[in-house]
C-alpha cells in the first residue's frame, strides 16, 4: 500500500513540487548532501535512518534528477557517493525557508540544535531564504554556509552541483 498519492501530474505546481520535496526524509537527505555528506554510511549514521528508508529516498532523488551518483575509490573498492545536480542545488531556498521558519517559530531543545543560514559573502546570518538580508545579494549554494553547532563551531560552506564545499 503506498504511503501517499502521486501528485506529479497535478495541475498545481506546489503539489508537483511537494511530490518530490514534501517528504521529510528527502529534505534531510538533501541537507546532508548540501553539508558535503554524500556517502551512504555517513548519511545513515547522521540521520539515524534505516537502510531501506535511505535507499528509497536516495533512489527517488536520483530518479527526480536532484542527485546523481559519483564513483569514488574506497581503498581498493569503487563505491558511489551522492552529489547535487543543478536541479538539486536549486532546492536550496526551500531548505533555507524550512530552516528559517523553524528557527523563528519552533523552540530548540538545546543551544546545539540551531541551524543558521549565513551569507558567506558578507559573513552575516540572514532571515530570508533566497536573499541576504544584510547586503541584498542572492543566496546560492556557492555563497551560502550553514552554521550548526552540533556539527562545527564555524559555519560550513555548502556543496554545490560543481562539487564545491566541505564535508562535515
Amino acid at each position: 500500500m503506498p504511503l501517499r498519492s502521486d501528485w506529479s501530474r497535478r495541475n498545481c505546481s506546489m503539489a508537483r513540487g511537494l511530490d518530490i520535496l514534501g517528504d521529510p526524509w528527502s529534505i534531510l537527505v538533501l541537507r546532508e548532501v548540501f553539508f558535503g555528506n554524500g556517502r551512504f554510511d555517513a548519511m545513515k549514521c547522521r540521520l539515524e535512518v534505516a537502510d531501506s528508508v535511505l535507499t528509497k529516498r536516495l533512489a527517488g532523488l536520483v530518479a527526480s534528477g536532484l542527485l546523481e551518483k559519483k564513483a569514488y575509490d574506497d581503498g581498493g573498492r569503487t563505491r558511489q557517493e551522492y552529489v547535487l545536480t543543478p536541479k538539486g542545488e536549486d532546492a536550496l531556498p526551500v531548505l533555507n525557508a524550512v530552516t528559517l521558519w523553524a528557527e523563528k517559530h519552533l523552540p530548540a531543545p538545546s543551544d546545539q540544535a540551531h541551524l543558521y543560514v549565513i551569507h558567506s559573502g558578507c559573513g552575516k546570518a540572514t532571515s530570508s531564504a533566497d536573499t541576504c538580508t544584510e547586503c541584498g545579494e542572492r543566496l546560492t549554494a556557492a555563497n551560502t554556509s550553514w552554521h550548526s553547532r552540533s556539527r562545527s563551531e564555524q559555519p560550513i560552506r555548502l556543496s554545490t552541483a560543481a562539487g564545491n564545499g566541505t564535508a562535515a
